[in-house]
């Protein structure tokens, strides 16, 4: 039986990938370059993103900063104005919360998870939360996920990853934890061979943390 879920956000709690992507898109084609999606999702597995491709079209660092700032800005109107609900997330964190607990541990800016939970029920079932400023490494590295057994005072047989994508998958594996990869249509093309568990949605975890699954 597993005690603990370490939830990865964006894509598994709420639907906001594509809207991350769309944001960096539009931010790239202000000046006239375009993003390509299957070579985003290849750069952001291995720890890149949107400015990887910047880079090789040789714009500089003082361009990329302002454009990281454009697309910040293009985000939060996205996360103020589409619908980013997963169907069944709240129900099922009501229900594993009687049989572990939890957190979140994202590569989220801390800006932008406030601006999405401020009217969500989400984090009221999680002990504690994990920005991207509360650690040094980012995944595919195990430090996210490591800080967050460090701050449960778990040890990584009890606990369980929660993820949606190859890079949080390898942070997972890396820091020695079980992973289930729930499907998200954003990124269902990347490796997900080291993953325990596949799940469609998160009702199914209450069977795996209870060692039925």
């Amino acid at each position: 039986m597993k005690k603990y879920i370490l939830f990865d956000h964006d894509g598994v709690l709420v639907d906001t990938e594509h809207w991350y992507f769309k944001a960096g898109e539009r931010a790239l084609a202000g000046i006239g370059l375009t993003l390509d999606r299957d070579r985003y999702l290849t750069d952001m597995s291995l720890g890149a993103g949107t400015w990887a491709a910047a880079r090789a079209a040789g714009v500089d660092d003082r361009t990329i900063d302002r454009l990281r700032e454009i697309r910040n800005g293009y985000y939060q109107e996205y996360l103020r104005s589409e619908t980013i609900e997963i169907d069944g997330v709240v129900e099922a964190l009501a229900t594993l919360s009687r049989h572990v607990r939890m957190a979140i541990v994202t590569t989220s800016r801390r800006e932008d998870f406030e601006l999405i939970h401020r009217d969500r029920q989400i984090r009221r079932y999680m002990d504690f939360v994990l920005v991207r400023d509360d650690y040094v490494r980012a995944k595919p590295d195990p430090e996210p996920y490591l800080t967050a057994l460090e701050r449960f005072g778990a040890p990584a047989a009890e606990a369980l990853v929660v993820e949606d994508s190859s890079r949080g998958l390898r942070s997972a594996v890396a820091a020695g934890i079980d992973c289930a990869v729930v499907h998200n249509e954003f990124t269902r093309s990347q490796d997900f061979s080291l993953a325990r568990h596949r799940i469609r949605a998160l009702a199914e975890l209450e069977e795996i943390v209870l060692g039925r699954g």
